[in-house]
């Protein structure tokens, strides 16, 4: 039983990477990425 459930969630890991991938991939989501990431960047430069 203990295989299986490895098995099944090396499965779910892999098709979540798949997923992830395929959404960073949207050029609207990096946009986004970016955008969130100059927003972290700025608060941690004001302090």
């Amino acid at each position: 039983m203990g295989f299986v459930k490895s098995l099944l969630k090396g499965a779910v890991v892999a098709k979540l990477a798949q997923v992830a991938q395929r959404e960073l991939s949207k050029p609207e989501n990096q946009r986004k990425a970016k955008e969130m990431f100059q927003k972290v960047q700025q608060r941690r430069n004001a302090r």
